[in-house]
């Protein structure tokens, strides 16, 4: 969504918002991060320190083949919180960032905030589909790009073009037609079709 990861022979002097370059015998591998969103972290291995203290919080995989939709649905169970807000939150499932949040809440036909204990299994069933599928979608795409994000050969992601909902504000819904509402929904926002999205 925002920086960019570089790799190459000749990078270049590093600028204001070159954080980390890593030089190999192949080339080196720079991160520029204006908003400092990102983080790089070495470690000899997932479950050694520091990567294990780091990730240890994360939620599942959401491609992980063991990972059921009965277990996405027992993790939901357990809070009150909004849906969006626990997609985001990284601790159930990873990945589904804001834009992917909002799409996959579409795709699955729920209203953003509805309280994940009242998610029943059919219904968590599609949500984690519908993740899936959206996942899939934006990593074919090659990301989103909203500001400066680029990937390390230098593109830009494409997704937010076939976004469904997500920065439509008051376009017709893809669906049925009526206006996409904008919320805010701990301080971002969240896109949604009030007709085909039900709590």
């Amino acid at each position: 969504m925002s920086g960019s990861l570089a790799f190459g022979e000749a990078l270049g002097p590093g600028g204001k918002h070159d954080h980390v370059e890593l030089v190999t015998d192949r080339g080196s591998l720079r991160l520029t991060d204006p908003r400092r969103f990102g983080a790089v972290v070495w470690a000899p291995s997932l479950v050694q320190q520091p990567a294990l203290k780091l990730l240890a919080g994360l939620g599942r995989e959401p491609f992980d083949t063991s990972f059921t939709d009965t277990d996405f649905h027992a993790a939901l169970r357990g809070r009150r919180v909004a849906i969006k807000q626990a997609l985001l939150a990284g601790d159930i499932v990873v990945g589904a960032g804001n834009i992917y949040a909002s799409d996959a809440l579409f795709e699955a036909g729920i209203d953003p905030r509805t309280p994940c204990s009242r998610i029943a299994f059919g219904r968590a069933q599609r949500l984690l589909a519908a993740v899936r599928a959206v996942l899939g979608e934006a990593i074919v795409a090659g990301g989103s790009t909203l500001r400066d994000f680029r990937d390390a050969h230098g593109s830009v992601g494409q997704y937010q073009g076939q976004a469904r909902v997500y920065g439509r504000a008051g376009q017709p819904c893809p669906r049925c037609g009526a206006a996409i509402r904008r919320i805010v929904q701990g301080q971002r926002a969240t896109y949604f079709c009030a007709s085909c999205q039900h709590r």
